[in-house]
């Protein structure tokens, strides 16, 4: 089982720290978000990482290397300019294998516990759903909204509505149409995936933040310390 760490983003809105410094190797409790990440993806058993990478993305290999010191193998998906989530993961499909993996954000910090992702990974290579969403309570703005229904399936309509945290597992297959190194964001194949009733979801209520803004960082940086 394979996880990939998106980190091809700018980061605009947290310039000016990004000017010089991509996003996932600014720091917060004296580690960098990616290595929270990686950190937590090892905890949960998984010791295949795939992160992709595009603004001064030689700067997040000469940090992580080959991930040994974190205990996991790390592989390297390099984007001349960033291909947006869906592209992102597309242009890694090599990489990544055939099964279902777990993708997650490079720029959130989360305590869920990612060992239940590879539990929902391993349910979903017997059956037909193209992903599963780690979804919390809407916080705005919300890209990724969406209902919940008394299935567990994501839904376009319904209340209370929830927002897609950028935790989930996805299937190969939902990317395949997309070219190599092809722009493409991930709503569309979510809609379609709705649309289908392919995709499930679950709500996580524990400790959770999205990092867009250097106000974001010192927020976490200020909840870590206490």
């Amino acid at each position: 089982m394979k996880a990939m760490i998106l980190a091809a983003g700018r980061g605009e809105r947290m310039r000016p720290l990004t000017d010089d410094t991509p996003k996932p190797l600014l720091q917060a409790g004296g580690k960098t978000l990616v290595v929270w990440q990686i950190e937590r993806v090892a905890a949960a058993g998984i010791a295949d990482i795939v992160i992709n990478h595009a603004h001064f993305g030689s700067q997040i290999e000469q940090a992580l290397g080959s991930g040994e010191r974190f205990g996991v193998r790390i592989e390297y998906s390099r984007e001349a300019e960033p291909l947006d989530t869906a592209g992102g993961v597309a242009s890694a499909l090599p990489l990544l294998g055939a099964e279902p993996f777990l993708l997650l954000s490079g720029d959130v910090f989360t305590t869920y516990p990612y060992a239940n992702l590879t539990a929902v990974a391993r349910q979903m290579r017997g059956d037909t759903r193209s992903a599963h969403l780690v979804m919390i309570e809407t916080q705005p703005p919300p890209p990724y909204d969406f209902g919940l229904d008394g299935d567990g399936c994501i839904v376009r309509s319904g209340t209370p509505r929830f927002t897609f945290a950028g935790m989930g597992v996805f299937r190969p297959a939902m990317f395949a149409k997309i070219g190599p190194k092809t722009r493409s964001p991930l709503l569309p194949l979510l809609l379609h995936g709705v649309e289908q009733r392919a995709i499930s979801g679950e709500l996580f209520s524990g400790q959770f933040a999205n990092l867009t803004t250097p106000a974001d960082l010192e927020e976490l940086e200020r909840r870590l310390r206490a």
